[in-house]
């Protein structure tokens, strides 16, 4: 029997003895897998695959030998570190102990050109990277936690989600890598910030996308959120998140449509995915906000 090689970080993790492993899972659209595993000591080597793969080590203390596209490499591992795996690399690795992982895999074909616009063409998988090398960075760390929460309150990260996190932490790879990306220059053209913004309300109930935004604006991806955030002072996806709460706010005030509907409407899988963010920034649920605007002096009562 031939056995195919696996398309991806994530469906290598999804079958055999290695679906055993995995903790949890989130992904969206091709442009990210996020997945968190803990594995046995011993070897967790894999075929080559088209991902770039960043490791984050939970809990850290063990010894990690092998290969990781960078050459040979004998290190102690450190809780909280990363290390970057090279794609389309066929890796060897052993660990002498249980581990803890959490990986965020990037489909080279997927963000090629976010890479190579954000560098201006001077990036490489062959040398933008240090595969291999254990690291510490509080930017990418940040990031990485940041985008988990999300994910634990909005279920699978929506597309502007992913490349906005995707962004800033490949955006910091490369730096410590030698080829940073090249700084935003001013904000957003009058007519840019009118365009994209007038594109998110119209499309609040859809998963749209920072190409679609940054297309719209005649922009490289990267290039446009960071100029984005300085024309209106909040990166495209938080913006994406007001407008949605005002949507959901009007719609709450004037309309008898249900919970469920209303999260529809605005671009939330669920009542209960709305009712999280809802309560996060407006520290109230959409109920509440519906009964205290509908009847106030009741609403005071309550309290």
């Amino acid at each position: 029997m031939t056995l195919h090689a696996p398309s991806s970080f994530a469906q290598w993790h999804g079958t055999g003895r290695h679906a055993s492993y995995v903790r949890a899972r989130k992904s969206s659209g091709g442009l990210v897998d996020l997945l968190e595993v803990a594995r046995p000591a011993g070897d967790m080597s894999r075929p080559p695959i088209a991902d770039l793969v960043l490791v984050e080590d939970i809990l850290g203390g063990g010894r990690l030998r092998g290969d990781l596209g960078g050459g040979r490499i004998d290190v102690k591992t450190r809780k909280d570190t990363f290390t970057v795996v090279a794609p389309n690399f066929s890796t060897t690795v052993i660990n002498d102990r249980n581990h803890q992982l959490r990986s965020v895999a990037f489909p080279v074909a997927k963000w090629q050109e976010t890479l190579d616009g954000g560098a201006e063409g001077r990036f490489s998988f062959d040398s933008s990277f240090a595969y291999g090398r254990v690291f510490d960075s509080p930017t990418i760390r940040s990031a990485l936690r940041n985008l988990w929460a999300l994910c634990e309150d909005e279920g699978a990260p929506s597309r502007l989600l992913a490349q906005a996190a995707g962004c800033e932490i490949l955006a910091e790879l490369c730096r410590l890598g030698g080829a940073p990306f090249a700084p935003a220059r001013g904000g957003l053209a009058p007519w840019a910030e009118r365009r994209t913004v007038e594109l998110m309300r119209a499309r609040l109930s859809e998963d749209i996308s920072l190409d679609e935004l940054a297309a719209e604006a005649r922009l490289s991806p990267y290039h446009f959120a960071r100029m984005f955030k300085r024309s209106l002072g909040a990166p495209p996806r938080v913006y994406l998140t007001r407008l949605r709460l005002e949507k959901a706010c009007e719609l709450l005030e004037r309309t008898d449509l249900s919970i469920t509907e209303i999260g529809l409407a605005v671009g939330y899988s669920s009542n209960q995915v709305l009712a999280r963010v809802f309560f996060k920034h407006m520290r109230m649920s959409p109920t509440e906000y519906r009964r205290a605007v509908r009847d106030p002096v009741r609403a005071c009562a309550r309290r």
